[in-house]
């Protein structure tokens, strides 16, 4: 397969696609953290004791983490909420990462407020080490958000009290069944700023990309159930199927950045495609 005749236009729009104007800031005391869809505003003047709302919305609660429960549990209520997970994450000042309050996982696509996320690409290679096949997990079909696309060998959400690296060790256990020892090898790669509008709202993401070379015959294995099946790629397999939409927008953006790190595109593809996907890369 000639691997630079991909077409990645349709990926990178996607990656952001992003109406400003149909969203106002929110903010924490004044500091812009994230932002909600106008559509939402007459649901959220429901709470002066905790928001100010006007041209855009401020959490003043002196006690946030009880206010934004309360919140999130009526907005799940109304159906603006989705995916519940039951699982806490920061909720963060974008540009200093300084956590400011704790709230449920599903609500940060509806304020609009940056998360983290942790993948690694799985690995083999050839001769003289160069990549040749990636190990490419499929989700399963029972999943909150985005259920039966592909995916990287591992990716998960990064926690409340973890750092992307403590939660890529916990995710590989869970999602591929490998042991600390066996993740320890992982390479850290580039991290990438995601900002797109979806159907819950608004995802602002840092994906943190990580290079794990696993030998051959190891295979993983899923112990969660979030996985469906691993499939063992070449390596133009795993760059088409990014390409060509059946990948998560994630998955796809860090399988890309494989791509382009490892010298597996076109030089000329390559250069053009690093100027627009890392221009937003931290």
């Amino acid at each position: 397969m000639n691997v630079a005749a991909l077409d990645w236009s349709a990926l990178l729009r996607a990656a952001s696609a992003c109406d400003e104007s149909a969203r106002l800031p929110f903010r924490v005391d004044g500091r812009r953290v994230g932002s909600v869809a106008r559509a939402h505003l007459p649901a959220l003047r429901a709470w002066p004791q905790w928001l100010a709302v006007g041209a855009d919305v401020n959490l003043i609660a002196s006690e946030r983490d009880a206010a934004l429960a309360a919140m999130h549990a009526a907005l799940r209520e109304q159906g603006l909420i989705v995916a519940w997970r039951d699982e806490a994450f920061p909720l963060f000042d974008p540009e200093t990462r300084m956590p400011l309050a704790l709230m449920e996982r599903a609500a940060a696509r509806f304020w609009g407020t940056l998360t983290l996320g942790a993948h690694a690409n799985g690995f083999l290679a050839g001769a003289g080490g160069r990549p040749s096949h990636l190990w490419i997990a499929q989700r399963s079909p029972h999943k909150a958000t985005d259920p039966g696309c592909f995916d990287n060998l591992i990716g998960g959400g990064v926690a409340a009290g973890q750092s992307p690296w403590q939660a890529l060790v916990r995710e590989g256990f869970e999602e591929a069944g490998l042991s600390p020892d066996q993740m320890a090898v992982a390479r850290a790669g580039r991290v990438i700023r995601l900002r797109r509008d979806i159907p819950e709202g608004l995802q602002l993401e840092d994906l943190h990309s990580w290079d794990l070379a696993l030998p051959e015959g190891v295979a993983p294995s899923n112990q969660d159930g979030e996985v469906a099946g691993f499939t063992l790629m070449t390596v133009d397999e795993a760059l088409a199927l990014a390409a060509g939409g059946r990948m998560t927008v994630d998955a796809a953006l860090v399988t890309l950045d494989f791509g382009l790190r490892h010298g597996l595109l076109a030089p000329a593809e390559s250069e053009a495609l690093a100027g627009r996907l890392f221009g937003c890369a931290v």
